[in-house]
């Protein structure tokens, strides 16, 4: 128990507490979302439209008089499950394509990557609206697209580790042995490939997040009246002039957590970074050798 608690708290300490706050704040807007807004939504009031700070609305209401703290934190739910079901599904489909292409090699990883590579030749957010021209309107067809956007990055991101590690002295000291190509892939080849595969995941849900709220705001993606950062920026445009704070907060929203999460993908990839040893732990070990070479 102690070994473990030693281990969390050195691996907390260099991931860096605000990458963790980080990411509890995300997870409680994702799972607790229903709970954490003071009122409905989507409940309107004419009688309460446009009003400003106050102690009944925390950050005012917008033109239909809805809660606009309410919206942003429904609205961050939106996003961040959103978010959460894109990565994981083209990382678990790129990951699975990647590491096939990267194994087997041949006229199989030829195939795989010449179309991997036209795929993102194209930009993912044009792929995502023409997939969204083929599935329709709706919030999980927009998480189709988006999905079947990003596979090819991830596949690509597999492939180059794989076929990089695949060749590896110990990889080809194992095959000769006797170790099962079940063994090697699950044991050696995926875990190589998820540490840069984590990495670019962190970073890429900002970029994700900046697509939902894209598609939001040209009307194909978050369909009224759910609430979405991107889907609230343009509900208040024509606003702008009247109530500014309608636009100001949600990209002010979607900023922190694109920042947030460019935050977390550069402290996981400083996590296999060498550390320079402080002066203290220097003194430490010297003063150890120094016993060992007396003894």
């Amino acid at each position: 128990m102690g070994a473990w608690l030693t281990t969390t708290s050195t691996f907390a300490r260099r991931l860096g507490w605000l990458a963790i706050l980080i990411i509890a704040t995300y997870l409680m807007l994702a799972l607790f979302a229903p709970y954490l807004t003071p009122y409905p939504p989507n409940a309107q009031d004419l009688m309460s439209a446009n009003q400003s700070f106050s102690a009944q609305h925390l950050l005012g209401t917008d033109h239909l008089g809805r809660d606009t703290l309410s919206r942003l934190i429904a609205g961050g739910q939106t996003t961040l499950v959103a978010v959460a079901v894109v990565v994981v599904l083209a990382m678990f489909i790129g990951v699975v394509i990647g590491t096939i292409s990267g194994y087997v090699g041949g006229w199989i990883d030829e195939i795989i990557m010449r179309i991997t590579d036209f795929m993102l030749s194209i930009p993912s957010l044009i792929v995502a609206l023409a997939m969204i021209g083929i599935f329709g309107l709706g919030y999980w067809n927009m998480v189709a697209a988006l999905t079947i956007a990003w596979i090819p990055s991830y596949a690509r991101i597999t492939r180059g580790v794989v076929v990089a590690t695949v060749h590896q002295p110990h990889i080809e000291s194992l095959w000769v042995l006797g170790a099962s190509r079940t063994r090697l892939i699950a044991f050696h080849l995926l875990p190589a490939a998820l540490r840069s595969i984590l990495v670019y995941a962190s970073v890429d849900a900002g970029v994700l997040a900046l697509a939902v709220a894209t598609l939001s705001f040209l009307g194909l993606g978050i369909q009224p009246p759910m609430s979405e950062w991107g889907e609230m920026f343009v509900d208040a445009m024509p606003y702008l002039d009247v109530s500014p704070r309608q636009v100001v907060l949600p990209g002010l929203a979607l900023t922190f957590t694109v920042a947030g999460f460019n935050y977390l993908g550069e402290r996981l990839a400083s996590l296999d970074a060498p550390r320079a040893i402080s002066g203290r732990a220097l003194r430490t070990r010297l003063a150890n050798a120094r016993k060992l070479l007396v003894s």
